[in-house]
């Protein structure tokens, strides 16, 4: 009973916590250098599980060379520009802009796929961006000293980095969406796309060493860590969590669920920090799930 739905909001408990985690060692490496480090963990221990379990069987040269593409756009370059803007913004600001992912899907699949755009759709994208914007804007208060409240360096860059994030997360689905859609297992397909991701990032990071941050903190075993816990916690099991969800229940009410992580980081934060965090906080935390739900309500359905 409610499977799904457990399973769901669990997905969206682990990327709560992953999105915790990876703060300080994002902060500590650079974006691209944790990243790098991150994938490589998780590709390793999915690459294991497909081969294990047979499920590569299901790939295809068409498909992989699909999914090789929505890798490079929504791993390589979507992942590496979120913890840029996790870097600087933290993780509740990073979280919630992500959520922006589904509204651009919808607009991108609206100009670009001809797809439907009914006026719950609409209602939902205009409120995830109404809460998107108070929980930057209006999310702190003057008593929160913590470091994962904190801003460093340029705000509007930090933002903007959230949003490109989000972006290529949208391309990514919907490049990947009919290939997923013929039959292709979806563990196998997250293992290529995670491997694929992971050795792009390796071979840039070896080739041009003016990419590597001079003011990166050294590799520890406590920060290796936190990066591996971030990786397996955030993507590994919350992925899992969120394919089972999908196999046990409506896509709709899954989506709705598992989008609910920047209500979920809240309370993660305020025990972790021992600050409360601001209404604002609160405020576009909801909106942004509520608009998630209306994107996904049976309402959209023509």
């Amino acid at each position: 009973m409610y499977i799904a739905e457990c399973s769901a909001l669990t997905a969206a408990l682990c990327w709560s916590f992953g999105g915790l985690l990876s703060t300080t060692p994002a902060r500590a490496f650079g974006a691209l250098r944790f990243n790098r480090i991150r994938l490589g963990i998780v590709a390793l221990i999915l690459i294991f599980i497909t081969f294990v379990t047979g499920s590569w069987r299901t790939l295809d040269l068409h498909s992989v060379l699909v999914l090789a593409l929505s890798a490079m756009i929504g791993i390589f370059l979507g992942d590496t520009l979120l913890y840029a803007a996790l870097k600087r913004l933290g993780p509740r600001r990073s979280g919630i802009l992500f959520t922006t992912n589904a509204p651009i899907t919808v607009i991108v699949g609206y100009f670009f796929l001809k797809e439907s755009l009914p006026m719950a759709t609409t209602i939902g994208c205009c409120l995830i961006m109404v809460g998107v914007l108070l929980a930057v804007f209006c999310g702190t208060t003057s008593s929160q000293k913590h470091a994962f409240e904190k801003v460093q360096g340029s705000l509007a860059l930090g933002i903007g980095l959230g949003f490109l994030s989000a972006l290529c997360q949208a391309i990514s689905v919907l490049i990947a969406r009919p290939v997923m859609a013929s039959g292709v297992n979806a563990v196998a397909a997250s293992a290529l796309r995670v491997g694929i991701a992971a050795l792009a990032l390796n071979v840039i990071f070896l080739l041009h060493r003016r990419l590597r941050d001079p003011a990166a903190a050294p590799l520890t075993w406590k920060l290796m860590w936190q990066t591996g816990m971030s990786g397996i916690v955030g993507m590994a099991l919350g992925m899992t969590f969120l394919l089972f969800a999908l196999a046990h229940g409506p896509a709709g009410l899954v989506s709705t669920l598992s989008a609910t992580s920047p209500i979920l980081i809240l309370p993660i934060l305020w025990i972790a920090t021992r600050e409360r965090p601001a209404p604002g906080a609160w405020v576009g935390a909801f909106l942004a799930v509520l608009g998630v739900a209306f994107i996904f309500s049976p309402w959209t359905v023509n």
